[in-house]
């Protein structure tokens, strides 16, 4: 069973005023962080998506959904523990309990209230909807919006699970928060 990696750094931010992947913490650069701490987790291959990064959008404008399905699409999971690469506090105790809960319950799961980071079995229902979402890719352009996570979520079984610490989930998007 392959679990991928991956770090999603495809954001612009715009709120930030900087790549947020490249900010620094503990001596470390925000993407390196990220993947760390999914290494930390036990998944050999962690790879990071956005157009700066390993994994380029097939579909410009597609949000976070939009830089999963082209990381489905290069390397074909069976399952992707995701996180995004702006959640400075995020720890891989809290990361290896969803990857776990996930694979017992064959279902995506994610923290109550959040829905990134993220353990999404690639199984037949995400493939419909990406495969459904993606064939309407013209309107992204229009909006400059893909499908959201929580579109996904709608239509995959799920399961949301309680942190211990929900500082943890708090992301940075802005100078001050950061």
């Amino acid at each position: 069973n392959y679990c991928l990696g991956v770090v999603l750094a495809g954001g612009l931010s715009t709120r930030m005023g900087e790549d947020k992947a490249q900010l620094m913490r503990n001596n470390m650069t925000m993407i390196d962080y990220a993947t760390q701490l999914l290494t930390d987790v036990g998944i050999d291959k962690v790879i990071s998506s956005g157009n700066k990064h390993q994994v380029a959008d097939i579909v410009a404008n597609a949000g976070p959904v939009g830089g999963i399905y082209s990381v489905i699409e290069q390397y074909q999971p069976n399952a992707m523990l995701i996180l995004p690469v702006d959640l400075p506090l995020m720890t891989s105790a809290a990361l290896r309990k969803l990857k776990y809960t996930g694979e017992l319950s064959a279902k995506a799961c994610f923290f109550q209230g959040h829905n990134i980071p993220l353990y999404l079995p690639v199984n037949g229902f995400v493939e419909l909807f990406l495969q459904q979402a993606f064939q309407q890719a013209a309107s992204f352009k229009k909006t400059g919006k893909g499908p959201s996570i929580r579109t996904l979520l709608k239509q995959v079984p799920h399961q949301a699970i309680t942190v211990e610490n929900q500082q943890i989930l708090f992301n940075s998007n802005t100078q001050q928060q950061w």
